[in-house]
C-alpha cells in the first residue's frame, strides 16, 4: 500500500477497499473509510505512519464492514478520532446486527456475522457543504447500493464514490449488482453525470478516474441493471420463486457463490423483484407454501 497523490491535498491509498485521504496544513488527516477490520486498519496506519500523518477524521461512506471495519483500531489507538457518516447508516453502523439481518430475514445464521461489536459515530453528515477542521467539503446523498450512501468530494474537486458505482473490475467479477433499491441507485448513476467534480475515486477500483471515465462507466452500470431486469423478465414468461430466479441467473451469468455471497446475490434479486412488482410489471401466486412470480399479461 502507498499513499498516491490525486490534487492539492487530496490523496488515497490503493488498498481491497480503497482509502480516501485529506491532509490538512498541521499533518492531521481525514480519512475516507478504513477497510474490513483491525488488520486492514493497521496497514492503513503503516502509511500514513510513514508519510508522517496523524487520522484525526473518519467519514464513512456506509455501513457495510468492508468500509468501516477499521474505525474501532483508529479510535482505540488515536483518541479522539471522530467518525461521520450520514444519519441511516450511522443506524446501521450501531447496530451491527441490522446487516446480517437483513441478508437472511431473521435472526442471522452465525456465518453472516461479521462483527458483533457497535461501530459508534460521533456526528451526522447532511447532504450539501458540511465543515470538518473549518475545512469545507460536499456530501453527496448516493442511496441504492445501500439506503443512505454518501460520497464525499474535496475543495480540490476530488469525489469519494464509495459503492455506488461498480468499477469494470467489479462487473465483471460480480455482474449481478448487489443493491438495496434498484429505482434509488439508477436515480444515484443519473445524478452522479452532473457532479461537478474532476476526479473521482471509487471503493474497489485499481485507478481514479476523471468525468469522461466517469460518465462511460455510470451507462455501463446502467446498462448491466437494465440487462438484469430484462433476464429477469424473460425468465417470469413461468412462475418462478426468488430462489429459481437466483439459479437461473447463475446459470446464465456464469455467477459463482460462496455461502456469504448466495445470500448477497439472493439479496440482490429481491431487489430487483421489489422495483419490477412495484411497478405493476409483475404479480403472484401461493402454491404448496412457495411464492412464485411471473410476468403480469400487458
Amino acid at each position: 500500500m502507498e499513499l498516491e497523490k490525486i490534487k492539492g491535498n487530496t490523496y488515497y491509498i490503493n488498498a481491497p477497499t480503497n482509502i480516501g485521504v485529506y491532509v490538512f496544513k498541521n499533518k492531521n488527516c481525514l480519512l475516507v473509510d478504513t477497510g474490513m477490520n483491525n488488520s486492514d486498519a493497521r496497514k492503513i496506519d503503516e502509511v500514513l505512519i510513514k508519510n508522517g500523518l496523524h487520522p484525526k477524521y473518519i467519514v464513512n461512506t456506509h455501513h457495510h464492514l468492508d468500509h468501516c471495519g477499521g474505525n474501532t483500531y483508529f479510535q482505540n489507538n488515536y483518541p479522539g478520532c471522530l467518525i461521520y457518516t450520514s444519519e441511516k447508516e450511522k443506524v446501521s453502523m450501531e447496530n451491527i446486527h441490522l446487516y446480517p439481518t437483513g441478508l437472511f430475514g431473521a435472526s442471522a445464521i452465525k456465518e453472516l456475522h461479521k462483527s458483533n461489536k457497535p461501530l459508534m459515530v460521533d456526528y451526522v453528515l447532511k447532504e450539501g457543504e458540511n465543515k470538518i477542521n473549518d475545512e469545507k467539503f460536499e456530501v453527496i446523498a448516493l442511496p441504492g447500493h445501500t439506503v443512505d450512501l454518501i460520497g464525499i468530494v474535496t475543495r480540490e474537486k476530488v469525489c469519494f464514490l464509495g459503492d455506488s458505482v461498480f468499477s469494470k473490475e467489479t462487473l465483471q467479477k460480480y455482474s449481478l449488482p448487489y443493491l438495496y433499491d434498484v429505482d434509488k441507485e439508477e436515480e444515484t448513476l443519473k445524478k452522479l453525470k452532473e457532479i461537478d467534480a474532476d476526479y473521482f475515486v471509487m471503493s474497489h477500483s485499481d485507478e481514479f478516474i476523471d468525468k469522461e471515465q466517469l460518465v462511460k462507466l455510470l451507462d455501463e452500470n446502467l446498462n448491466n441493471i437494465e440487462n438484469y431486469k430484462n433476464q429477469i423478465m424473460e425468465l417470469l414468461d413461468v412462475p418462478l420463486t426468488r430462489e429459481d430466479i437466483l439459479e437461473n441467473l447463475a446459470v446464465l451469468n456464469e455467477l459463482s457463490m460462496d455461502f456469504n455471497q448466495y445470500h448477497i446475490n439472493f439479496s440482490a434479486v429481491s431487489a430487483f423483484v421489489s422495483q419490477l412488482y412495484n411497478k405493476n410489471l409483475l404479480q403472484y401466486s401461493i402454491e404448496d407454501g412457495k411464492l412464485y412470480y411471473f410476468k403480469k399479461p400487458q
